[in-house]
């Protein structure tokens, strides 16, 4: 078999994942296209251990290492450990926003902020002081009587 296959094979499986990347909003989908291209690089590593192994054969009959695949063991190992912990971070996301769209996840971060104020809304001169609700949140009195 030729080394082109897998190669473009493997090339496609990377641009798809990279076009999920870019144009995907919910955040489990782009964790499932950077796994695609986790398993395109894997493709790449054991394909072209495969390619030099048979390669090295010829010159070195007992020379059989394999680092290719040892490589692609530990990409699975880092690829498993990276969706548990991105799917623990949704999933905390989620429970506390209520989507897991990340344009509005983004909204949300920066509509607490005003004018640089620091998101008290204290200083716009309106009389209203630390104990008043900012542009889109409750009173800290309301919160403190709701924890008390």
């Amino acid at each position: 078999m030729h080394l082109a296959y897998p190669a473009v094979l493997s090339a496609l499986l990377f641009c798809t994942g990279v076009y999920g990347v870019l144009a995907r909003r919910n955040a489990i989908l782009v964790l499932m296209s950077v796994e695609l291209m986790l398993n395109a690089v894997n493709l790449n590593l054991v394909a072209f251990d495969a390619w030099l192994s048979r390669a090295a054969r010829s010159a070195l009959p007992h020379d059989t290492l394999h680092s290719g695949q040892a490589l692609t063991l530990f990409t699975i190992a880092i690829a498993a450990a990276e969706i548990g912990i991105g799917l623990a971070i949704v999933l905390a996301v989620y429970r506390n926003r209520g989507t897991a769209d990340i344009d509005r996840l983004r909204d949300t971060t920066e509509r607490g902020r005003t004018d640089g104020d620091g998101g008290d809304g204290g200083s716009d001169g309106s009389g209203a002081g630390a104990g008043s609700a900012g542009p889109g949140g409750t009173a800290t009195g309301e919160k403190a009587e709701a924890t008390a």
